[in-house]
């Protein structure tokens, strides 16, 4: 069909209507599935996390790219794991696959062929089963250790065909499987950074606050009996909109912004007079060093300001950083 020509029942109505009914469709199809869930859920959660081997995800077709999905997402949060194909697995694959394993294998109909020829291969070598089909009393639902219920009562497809609220039901399993183990294996936002060092969410869990600031050296500081001209020079050539007043130790007495000092112009305040301590904000924000920089911009955010001192564990004042410089850094 041509493209460029448009079909006489193409309607935006019916797109609208099809599109709205696919939705409520795979919506009811997961909701179901968490109603339905039971003790062959935990089990399989056990069975997983008293493994000494690895997950294996197995799937045909559609279920094969769901079976994908379901590796990455396990491997991402604390379960090693991986795809193998199971028609690949008959050719050389299984050798990728140990007694110590579990498979778990997706077919929403439970008759794979490319699924059930592997199966008794891989018991034979003692790795365990757990299957997720659409069909309880199939060949591969029996053949398992564990069985998982993904079955849903009709396919987004007007025509029931094509895999869409199975495929659905099926990765909401699978994604359900994973968090559960999440939760047993204690993973947190840390170990969630470290396998995924890369992009924006590796910059916001794994960079701290020392690895954006200013260092000390670099930030404007002055004592509290310096007067106000001063201080605001400091401040202009420091670049950071902000000056710190601090005491003989270098710990931060207080501290006063460009937004001080456009304040102070409204006020009508004479700044060729008086110490800067007369017009700082006295016992100014801070944060270490050691603390995630998200945190630093919860902060801020929180606060209503756009930046802040760095002081180290003894209190002194070790470097300063604005939103400039978490933006900079790609945390925000």
């Amino acid at each position: 069909m041509n493209p460029s020509i448009s079909h006489p029942c193409h309607a935006p109505e019916r797109a609208l209507e099809l599109g709205r009914q696919t939705l409520t469709i795979e919506a009811a199809a997961v909701a179901a599935l968490a109603r339905r869930l039971d003790d062959a859920f935990a089990r399989a959660v056990d069975l997983i996390l008293n493994s000494r081997g690895r997950v294996i995800v197995s799937g045909m077709g559609k279920s094969g790219h769901v079976a994908r999905k379901i590796a990455a997402t396990l491997a991402s949060t604390g379960t090693p794991a991986y795809f193998v194909h199971p028609a690949e697995a008959s050719h050389g694959d299984l050798g990728m696959i140990a007694r110590d394993d579990v498979l778990l294998a997706l077919s929403n109909s439970g008759e794979s062929e490319e699924l059930l020829r592997i199966v008794p291969l891989i018991k034979r070598q003692g790795a365990r089963l757990i299957s997720m089909t659409g069909a309880p009393q199939s060949t591969l639902a029996r053949q398992a250790d564990i069985h998982l219920d993904a079955a849903v009562d009709q396919e987004a497809c007007p025509h029931n065909l094509a895999p869409t609220a199975s495929t659905t039901a099926a990765l909401a399993l699978g994604d359900a499987l994973a968090v559960a183990l999440l939760d047993a294996r204690g993973f947190g936002p840390e170990d969630f950074a470290r396998s995924h060092p890369g992009g924006s969410l590796g910059r916001r869990l794994l960079t701290h606050v020392a690895d954006v600031m200013r260092p000390a050296e670099r930030v404007p500081a002055v004592a509290p009996a310096t007067d106000i001209t001063t201080a605001v020079v400091a401040m202009s050539r420091g670049g950071l909109g902000l000056v710190a007043i601090v005491d003989d130790e270098n710990r931060p007495l207080g501290i006063f912004t460009d937004g001080d000092l456009r304040r102070a112009f409204e006020k009508r305040i004479d700044l060729r007079q008086g110490a800067i301590a007369s017009v700082m904000h006295p016992a100014p924000h801070t944060i270490t060093g050691g603390r995630l920089a998200v945190e630093a911009v919860e902060m801020m955010e929180r606060l209503r300001i756009n930046a802040l001192l760095v002081t180290g564990d003894d209190g002194r004042l070790a470097g300063a950083l604005n939103m400039h410089d978490l933006f900079t850094a790609k945390v925000i």
